[in-house]
C-alpha cells in the first residue's frame, strides 16, 4: 500500500485554520498590515486594544491566531492540547510561560536596577515571583520526557538589567531559577534556556552554563538544562565550542538546543550571518558535528581541545533539507551500530506541520525497527492568557514574513490535503 501523506494525521480543522493563517502570512498584500496589527496589539496600552480586557478581540483571537500557535490559557486547556498531539503521535512537547519582554534599541540601553529597599521589594512582588509562580506552574504541566523553555526576560527589569550587564542573577531571581531546576529534576523534565535578543544573550549564556554544571552530571550522559544556540550568530560556533570544552573538562552533559534564529528584526545585522546559504551551512555543519559528536570545518574545537563531551541535542527548525540530513546521517550510525547522542527534533506549534508529521510518520512506521534512525517529534508551543501571549504571537508572524517561501510551502501542502479531503467525501480520485 502507498504511504500516507504526513499531513494526512491532522484534523480537519487544523488544516482549514493553518491554510487560512498561512494564506495571510504569504501575501505580501495581506502580511503587512496584518503584522501591523499584530505588533500594535502587542505592545497596546490601551484596555479596547488588550485581549485581556476586550472581550470580542479575545474572542477572535483566541479562536484563530492564539489556537493555532498557543497551548491554553489555564492547565486544563494545556493538557488537552498537549494530549491532542501526543495522540497525534508527537512524542511530547516543548512547553514555555509566554510572559516575555522585547526591546528596543533605546530600552537596551537605558536598564537600570530595581536597586534596594522599596523599590527592589516592587519588582520582586510584580515581576520576579510571578514569572516563578507562572513557571512552576509550567513545570507542573508536564510530564517526564517533556521539555520546558525558560524566558529570562519575563522576570522583569532586574533580570533584563543583570543579563545585560552579564552579572549574576539578583538573589530573588536565583532563588526562582534555582527552585524552577529542582521541581524539572525531580519531575524528570528537561530545561530549555531559550535564546533572546543580543542585549542579553551573553548574560543567557553564562547563566545557562552555571546551570548545565550543576545539574547536568547527576545522570551519565543525561542533560537537564540546555543552552540554546543560533546559527544565524557568526559567533556561535566559537561561543558553543567553549562550553562544549567547558563539558568535557568538567565531566558533565553539554545541552544543546540548536536554532536557525528568530531576532532578525531586533539583532544588529553585522553578527548575523551575510546570506540564508551561509546560515544553513552553519546550522547543517554544527548539527552534523553534534550528532557524529566530533570538531569539524564549521564546528572547530576551543583551542587545546580535541575530545568532545557527551552531548544532548534538540534540533529545532522548519527547514526539510537540514532535518533529513540529520535523519540520514542518524540512519547511517544504526546501520553500523555506532552509539547516538539523545536527540529530538522540535518545530513550533503552527508550524512546518508538513515537517513535524514526516517525522511522526517516519517514527511510527519505523517503531521497532533495527538500524534505521526513527525520530523523536516533539512541538514547541507557550501558554498563558491571550494578552500575555501577543508577543510571542508577533515574532511568529515576523518569522513568516522573513521565510515567506516556506509559508508558501506549507500553504501549498495544507491546500492540497484539503483538496485531497473533499475530493474523498465525494468520492473522486485523489
Amino acid at each position: 500500500m502507498p504511504r500516507e501523506a504526513p499531513l494526512s494525521i491532522l484534523p480537519t480543522s487544523s488544516i482549514i485554520r493553518s491554510l487560512a493563517i498561512t494564506s495571510i502570512s504569504s501575501s505580501p498584500i495581506l502580511l503587512a498590515p496584518s503584522l501591523a496589527i499584530t505588533n500594535k496589539l502587542a505592545h497596546a496600552t490601551s484596555p479596547i486594544l488588550n485581549p485581556d480586557t476586550n472581550p470580542v478581540l479575545r474572542f477572535f483571537l483566541k479562536h484563530t491566531f492564539y489556537r493555532q500557535f498557543c497551548a491554553g490559557e489555564n492547565a486544563a486547556e494545556v493538557k488537552r492540547t498537549v494530549d491532542g498531539l501526543k495522540s497525534l503521535g508527537f512524542k511530547g512537547v516543548v512547553l514555555g510561560y509566554a510572559r516575555e519582554v522585547v526591546l528596543d534599541k533605546s530600552q537596551a540601553d537605558n536598564l537600570e536596577s530595581c536597586g534596594e529597599y522599596e523599590i527592589a521589594e516592587e519588582c520582586i512582588r510584580k515581576e520576579i515571583t510571578p514569572w516563578r509562580k507562572g513557571t512552576l506552574e509550567t513545570v507542573e504541566m508536564t510530564v517526564p520526557g517533556d521539555f520546558v523553555a525558560l524566558k529570562f526576560t519575563g522576570a522583569g527589569s532586574q533580570a533584563l538589567y543583570d543579563l545585560s550587564r552579564n552579572a549574576t542573577p539578583s538573589p530573588a531571581l536565583k532563588e526562582a531559577i534555582d527552585a524552577v531546576c529542582d521541581l524539572a529534576a525531580s519531575r524528570g523534565v528537561k530545561l530549555l534556556f531559550d535564546a533572546e535578543q543580543q542585549a542579553v544573550q551573553a548574560g543567557i549564556d553564562s547563566w545557562a552554563l552555571e546551570y548545565m554544571r550543576k545539574y547536568n552530571h547527576r545522570t551519565p550522559g543525561q542533560a537537564v538544562v540546555y543552552n540554546t544556540y543560533q546559527a544565524y550568530l557568526k559567533a556561535t560556533p566559537s561561543i558553543l565550542a567553549s562550553h562544549l570544552a567547558v563539558a568535557q573538562r568538567e565531566g558533565f552533559t553539554c545541552g544543546v538546543k540548536l536554532v536557525r534564529g528568530a531576532y532578525l528584526g531586533s539583532d544588529p545585522r553585522h553578527l548575523i550571518h551575510d546570506s540564508k546559504a551561509d546560515t544553513d551551512n552553519a546550522y547543517d555543519g554544527i548539527s552534523a558535528s553534534l550528532a557524529r559528536r566530533q570538531y569539524s570545518s564549521i564546528l572547530k574545537p576551543a583551542q587545546g581541545e580535541t575530545a568532545f563531551p557527551e552531548v544532548n541535542l534538540v534540533l529545532a527548525g522548519h527547514n526539510i533539507n537540514s532535518v533529513r540530513k540529520i535523519q540520514a546521517l542518524r540512519t547511517e550510525q544504526a546501520e553500523k551500530g555506532e552509539k547516538q547522542i539523545d536527540l529530538i527534533y522540535a518545530q513550533l506549534q503552527g508550524m512546518a506541520d508538513e515537517v513535524s508529521c514526516e517525522l511522526v510518520q517516519a517514527g511510527l512506521l519505523n517503531q521497532g525497527k533495527r538500524n534505521v534512525d526513527i525520530p523523536k517529534a516533539y512541538k514547541y508551543l507557550v501558554w498563558g492568557t491571550t494578552g500575555e501571549c501577543m508577543k510571542y504571537l508577533g515574532r511568529r508572524a515576523q518569522e513568516n514574513q522573513e521565510s515567506m517561501k516556506r509559508t508558501k510551502e506549507g500553504r501549498d501542502a495544507m491546500a492540497s490535503e484539503l483538496m485531497k479531503r473533499v475530493k474523498k467525501v465525494f468520492g473522486l480520485p485523489a
